[in-house]
């Protein structure tokens, strides 16, 4: 897995004096100062684990035992933080297309408050300055190395969200408050700091299934939760109650093992990007690798010989636009076991090859009633048995994706067998390796079920 500093103490412009010399004791007063009581068999350390600071057992644990409890009033959020009034009262003017300023608005003052109840919670932070995330790669470096992924894109999203945010809502809101934050937190880089720092270590608690209509909830720091490492495979899981949070074992933990939770189903693009780290191959079950709407709609293109043939498909993508099944920016999600945007790419493949007569009628109809569904299917096992024009085109969109990537698969498996010349790729060059081959075998085994 990763990052050798991801679990550092906090430093820069915000540390606030000298480093504590045990930040682990700190912390474990202030769970006790708090109510947050972990279990007797387990213990927060730098030991035995795959990243910075973790969570091992002491002792065998059992799936369903619990391993600790957070009070509601440990948690860090814009409700709980001391000028969480002020928040409140100044919602309206604090929106924001993340909804994560007023978070963050409250990590910047406790930060820099001298007395801030978080402190302990604080020193088991990682380095600010030294956060992993893709966003603090040079340019030039994370266009090299992560060409194809999706990642480059994402990050330039994130950094133009983050400067707009920041500049239109977060400094004027400072500067309106001067009192309550120093000229050493009024920082657009430690803004994206903080901003790396959620994405990475907040906790949404899920809404209720009647709610589904809801706003999601505002993010929350979760003392301890935030300490356990991820992997697909992972064995705890944190459970929410109206009192507390509490981490419960998922399955069997032997002495001395790291207890992981898991971050969602996430692929390794979505771990470098949000996280900093991915899962060495083939260790994410959870992987998927992307084609992008618009190559599919290139690679139909590329079949047209007439005008009147690029007309007619122009309207059948225009006609899958307004049935929201595709869009510019949109992407057909493959995983290794199944078409997670299955609908979405089922329904593409039959509009942009179904014969003309046979979409004017589908148009008229509005599209299908649900009882009118074919019984083709779009699990990765049964592809081969879709419409030869069903997987010519998907197979010429796969061919058009990984012209994307700057290397192809063989360069990257040759660097994989061989040890020496892996370990003396640079940190970065490993994980973009790791996640350009993730997406690369599924494209390749896409190829071979297309053929």
């Amino acid at each position: 897995m990763e990052t050798e500093a991801k679990r550092r103490r906090v430093a820069g412009p915000v540390g606030g004096g000298d480093e504590d010399p045990d930040p682990v004791a700190g912390f474990l007063s202030w769970c006790g100062r708090v109510g947050l009581e972990l279990s007797p068999k387990v213990a927060v350390s730098r030991e035995g684990t795959v990243a910075g600071y973790g969570m091992v057992t002491r002792e065998s644990v059992q799936p369903g035992e619990l391993l600790f409890t957070v009070p509601r009033a440990a948690l860090l959020s814009q409700h709980t933080c001391s000028i969480g009034g002020l928040l409140e009262r100044e919602r309206g003017t604090l929106q924001s297309q993340s909804g994560w300023v007023p978070l963050l608005l409250a990590l910047l003052h406790e930060l820099q408050a001298p007395a801030s109840p978080w402190s302990p919670y604080f020193a088991l932070w990682p380095e600010l300055g030294r956060l992993k995330h893709p966003m603090f790669w040079p340019e030039e470096e994370r266009r090299r190395l992560l060409q194809g992924t999706g990642v480059p894109e994402a990050v330039e999203k994130d950094l133009a969200n983050i400067r707009r945010e920041y500049y239109t809502i977060v400094l004027p809101f400072m500067e309106a408050h001067p009192e309550l934050f120093s000229p050493r937190v009024r920082s657009l880089e430690l803004y994206q700091q903080l901003v790396a720092l959620v994405m990475a270590y907040s906790f949404q608690e899920p809404l209720e299934e009647d709610d589904d209509e809801k706003e999601p909830n505002s993010p929350l720091m979760v003392p301890a939760a935030d300490i356990l490492n991820h992997l697909a495979n992972h064995n705890a899981n944190l459970e929410y109650s109206p009192d507390c949070l509490r981490m419960v074992a998922a399955q069997s933990i032997p002495k001395g093992h790291e207890i992981f939770n898991t971050y969602g189903q996430m692929a390794n693009w979505q771990l470098i990007h949000m996280y900093g780290f991915v899962e060495p191959y083939p260790g994410n079950t959870d992987d998927t690798a992307d084609i992008q709407m618009v190559t599919v709609r290139e690679a139909a293109l590329q079949g047209t010989k007439v005008e009147a043939e690029r007309l007619l498909l122009n309207e059948r993508w225009d006609f899958l636009c307004k049935l929201e099944m595709v869009g510019e920016e949109g992407a057909f999600v493959i995983g290794r076991e199944e078409v997670i945007t299955e609908e979405e790419l089922t329904t593409t493949l039959k509009v942009l090859c179904m014969p003309a007569e046979e979409f004017r009628e589908f148009k008229d109809q509005d599209g299908w009633e649900d009882g009118d569904r074919e019984e083709d299917s779009l699990t990765i096992t049964d592809i081969p048995k879709l419409r030869a024009s069903w997987r010519q085109l998907l197979r010429d969109s796969v061919l058009l994706t990984l012209q994307t990537y700057a290397t192809d698969l063989k360069t990257e498996e040759d660097l994989l067998s061989n040890k020496e010349a892996y370990a003396k790729l640079s940190w970065r060059e490993q994980q973009a390796l790791q996640v350009r081959y993730g997406q690369k075998m599924i494209l390749h085994n896409l190829l071979e079920l297309t053929s």
